[in-house]
C-alpha cells in the first residue's frame, strides 16, 4: 500500500534562495506517515492512546531536485519493513512525477513510558496486511 499526501509549499518553508529548506522534508515525511496510518484504519493518535509509540531511531533523506514556494508536491509513503519491534517507512517526495527527495525513517516500538516493547498483535497485523 502507498499513501499520497499532497501539499502546497508555504513561504515559511523556503530559505533565502526561495528553495524548500532541507529541515522541512522530515516534517513532510511525518505528515505522510500520519496520513499513511490513518488510511490503514487507525491514526497514530489512536496508537498513542493505547500506549504504543513509534520512536524515531533514524531518518535519511537524499535530495534530488529543489522544491519552491507555492508548488504542489506529493509525499508518497509506504512501508519498507515491519516487525514486532521496528517499522521502517519509505518516502518519495515528488512534483508532477519529478523526484525531489527520497528517504526513510526507522522507528522503534515503545510504550508510553518510552521503554522498548513489542507491537500488539492487532497493530502488527494492520501494518503487515497486503
Amino acid at each position: 500500500m502507498e499513501s499520497v499526501t499532497e501539499l502546497r509549499v508555504r513561504y515559511a518553508e523556503t530559505d533565502a534562495m526561495g528553495i524548500v529548506h532541507h529541515a522541512t522534508y522530515p516534517v513532510w515525511m511525518e505528515l505522510g506517515r500520519s496520513d499513511f496510518l490513518r488510511e490503514l484504519g487507525q491514526s497514530y493518535a489512536e496508537w498513542e492512546a493505547r500506549g504504543v509509540r513509534l520512536v524515531v531511531n533514524e531518518i535519511r533523506v537524499r535530495f534530488r531536485a529543489p522544491a519552491r514556494y507555492d508548488e504542489l508536491v506529493q509525499v508518497r509513503t509506504f512501508l519498507r519493513e515491519t516487525g514486532r519491534r521496528r517499522i521502517v517507512f519509505g518516502y518519495r517526495i515528488e512534483r508532477d512525477g519529478v523526484l525531489l527527495a527520497e528517504g526513510e525513517s526507522i522507528h522503534l516500538v515503545a510504550g508510553s513510558d518510552n521503554r522498548a516493547r513489542v507491537l500488539p498483535e492487532d497493530l502488527l497485523a494492520l501494518v503487515q496486511r497486503p
